[in-house]
């Protein structure tokens, strides 16, 4: 049975798709987005969180540490050892519980029958389950073997279109509806956001516009690199003749997105001004009569 790593099960989700969801986070994304909100779901391994916000330093967690760089008992304060190897031995002395490990394999039995628990409310409001991520072409295989497994159910990926052509076609073809983003038109202007180049995600594009399949493009309003009227209209000619395109949503920049970076031991340093309000421009599209909509 294939297996896979989730960071998140969210239950009576509303904005991943029609009716109530139960969406799923498989953790691993290639692309490293300077904005990026779930920084768990980029590395592809398990790995530790901590509230450092409330944290007394009362050091029970260095003592029980096997990798503690001071030695498995002495040293007090905020602790998150470099050579963390994620056995979660911290997390059951914490008092406050403020240490988790982010991210567990599951089977896709597993997996499948933990959402099937939602199944009459699912149902009842006409929702059903979606993958994201991370991104879920990370763990293609296991995103296949789940959205077939799950046939029963109204079925939706969220994804950044980064990832080989076959896995994707794949993917879609499981899928009742599709959430694809499309943060830079620009190859080039691509790399230099995520980390990688466009080309990947715009040959996808290209592929689900063809493929008939229901699907909405999303675009993060990051100010100053996305909400630019060049790369918004870029989309928009990419989109003009997009039949089953239901709609665009210009997804507004998580001014918190800095927060988790410390609780995983990593830097946040966006390198654009966070403090503008970024421009939504939705006359750019509605003047294409490409359908809109501000979350």
């Amino acid at each position: 049975m294939e297996k896979g790593i989730i960071f998140d099960i969210k239950q009576l989700a509303v904005f991943d798709g029609p009716g109530i969801r139960t969406t799923v986070f498989l953790k691993g994304c290639p692309l490293r987005c300077r904005w990026c909100h779930n920084p768990e779901g980029q590395k592809a391994a398990p790995e530790l969180m901590v509230s450092f916000a409330r944290c007394t330093g009362c050091g029970a967690c260095r003592a029980v540490c096997p990798v503690s760089e001071s030695g498995p008992a002495s040293g007090t304060g905020p602790f998150l050892p470099e050579r963390c190897t994620a056995c979660g031995a911290c997390t059951l002395v914490c008092p406050g519980n403020l240490r988790k490990i982010a991210g567990k394999e599951w089977t896709v039995e597993e997996a499948a029958r933990r959402v099937r628990k939602d199944k009459p409310v699912l149902l009842a409001t006409g929702g059903g389950v979606t993958l994201s991520g991370g991104e879920p072409l990370y763990q293609a295989d296991f995103a296949e073997a789940l959205l077939a497994e799950l046939s029963d159910l109204h079925r939706a990926v969220e994804t950044c279109g980064y990832g080989s052509g076959e896995h994707f076609r794949r993917i879609v073809s499981l899928c009742d509806f599709v959430y694809f983003d499309v943060k830079l038109a620009d190859p080039e202007e691509h790399r230099k956001w995520t980390g990688l180049p466009g080309g990947p995600v715009l040959a996808n594009l290209e592929y689900l516009k063809s493929s008939g399949k229901p699907h909405s493009i999303r675009i993060p309003l990051i100010p100053g690199v996305t909400d630019t009227e060049e790369n918004l209209s870029a989309a928009a000619d990419l989109l003009k003749n997009d039949t089953a395109l239901v709609r665009v949503e210009l997804l507004p920049y998580q001014k918190t997105a800095g927060a988790k970076y410390r609780m995983t031991g990593r830097k946040y340093d966006p390198g654009f001004p966070e403090e503008r309000e970024p421009a939504a421009r939705t006359e750019i599209f509605r003047e294409r009569g490409i359908p809109v909509y501000v979350l």
